[in-house]
């Protein structure tokens, strides 16, 4: 038996990679009967005194894949049953697939190194979400999909309404 879950994800930053800068991810698992359960995930800045990690879009992108995953994980473990699964990760972000998909294995073969010689960017991030894989593929497969942001409104709604909460708490640096 195969248990089949369906995702579609979305990472937004406004004043993108800026002090004051908010972002968010949204997650939303696609259930039987065309029902739909979301969750979100605010991004935090590292801010102090001067000095600051801006959040940006690439890593509001690949935070929302961990927030699948880390779902996925979750709605595993709470089966009756252990089939194997089936998951699909659908996202609008080239680079969030293409880091997933294509880059990843490149970047651990050259230790973490991209193709400019310079360390990869969100490594972080990618690393998490790199390990949250790993469990996820013991047991069964994962794709990732690039869909048009037509496609993705479910996700990109989401998002955005967990960024407009943050203006609106007033919550940046």
């Amino acid at each position: 038996m195969v248990y089949t879950m369906v995702w579609y994800v979305d990472g937004g930053c406004r004043r993108n990679g800026q002090p004051g800068a908010v972002a968010a991810a949204a997650a939303v698992e696609m259930l039987r009967g065309g029902r739909a359960r979301t969750f979100t995930r605010d991004l935090e800045q590292l801010c102090w005194q001067n000095d600051f990690t801006a959040s940006t879009n690439q890593r509001a992108e690949i935070t929302a894949i961990i927030l699948a995953l880390e779902q996925a994980l979750e709605r595993y473990g709470r089966l009756d049953t252990c089939p194997r699964i089936d998951l699909t990760i659908h996202s609008d972000s080239q680079y969030g697939v293409k880091c997933m998909d294509i880059w990843l294995s490149k970047w651990i073969d050259n230790d973490w190194i991209n193709a400019r010689g310079r360390p990869v960017a969100n490594q972080d991030l990618i690393k998490e979400a790199y390990s949250l894989e790993n469990r996820l593929i013991e047991l069964g497969d994962i794709t990732y999909k690039w869909v048009p942001r037509a496609q993705n409104e479910m996700a990109d709604a989401a998002c955005n309404q967990a960024l407009d909460q943050q203006e609106d708490d007033g919550d940046s640096c």
